[in-house]
């Protein structure tokens, strides 16, 4: 147990992790499925002792993203399948796990690209500050290598079923309970996270086996240090409420 962050990484195999993630992200539901696609989702990645060094990122100012190997902690030893139901396709056909970024892995490794937005020292606390995130808070880092963009970006790669893929952007609207709670707080927060919860709803985070409810279903999201509450039906999403978390 990290006694500084509250993660048990005990079960790494071995592996010692280099840093700890702090995201906006405190549950898995909610969390866009490929990063970049909310640049509004930040995180600050602590480097842990003896890779809190500056010595160890020098040089790394110069990249505008990173790449970000890290652990699923959340995702039980052993828990893996050989095939799954990717969003992707609607979360009824399924592709074998290899030909998908499902985090139930025979080894529950996570790969993202992130936007380096700066870094900080306070206290000997040595932090990467992190954009575009898609990872759950208290997540263990296995490591760090910077985005090269002329051996990482792949002219004319193909994306597989992905490429199939046409995203209906949906509609986002708040309630008057919504609007009333976010003009309540600071107005660069609200905006922040009005910002970051639309383009949560966006990505449309519900399972697709939910889609045949309709508005019935009330869904809620922790987010920052905030929940929200929300529903869908055929045209819109409402936001119905958020709430700070007591």
């Amino acid at each position: 147990m990290d006694t500084a962050t509250g993660t048990n990484i005990s079960s790494l195999n071995g592996l010692q992790p280099i840093g700890i993630v702090n995201s906006c992200f405190k549950q898995k539901f909610g969390i866009p499925r490929q990063p970049g696609l909310i640049p509004e989702a930040t995180a600050s990645l602590e480097l842990l002792p003896p890779f809190n060094r500056k010595e160890a990122i020098r040089g790394l100012e110069g990249f505008s993203h990173l790449w970000l190997l890290f652990w699923f902690h959340k995702i039980k030893s052993g828990h893996w399948h050989p095939t799954v139901r990717p969003p992707r396709l609607g979360g009824k056909q399924r592709v074998g796990v290899f030909a998908s970024r499902s985090p139930f892995r025979p080894n529950p490794i996570g790969l993202s690209v992130v936007r380096l937005l700066g870094w900080s020292e306070d206290g000997g606390r040595l932090a990467l500050h992190l954009g575009g995130v898609d990872i759950l808070d208290a997540t263990p880092v296995l490591d760090i290598k910077p985005y090269i963009p002329y051996a990482d970006m792949v002219s004319g790669a193909s994306g597989g079923f992905t490429d199939l893929y046409q995203q209906n952007i949906v509609n986002v609207v708040y309630s008057s309970e919504a609007i009333n709670f976010l003009c309540s707080i600071d107005g660069l927060e609200a905006v922040r996270l009005r910002n970051l919860i639309t383009g949560i709803l966006q990505q449309n985070p519900r399972p697709a086996y939910y889609a045949s409810l309709g508005a019935k279903k009330l869904f809620g999201i922790k987010l920052m240090a905030y929940e929200f509450y929300w529903r869908q039906d055929a045209s819109d999403i409402t936001v119905v409420k958020i709430s700070s978390i007591p």
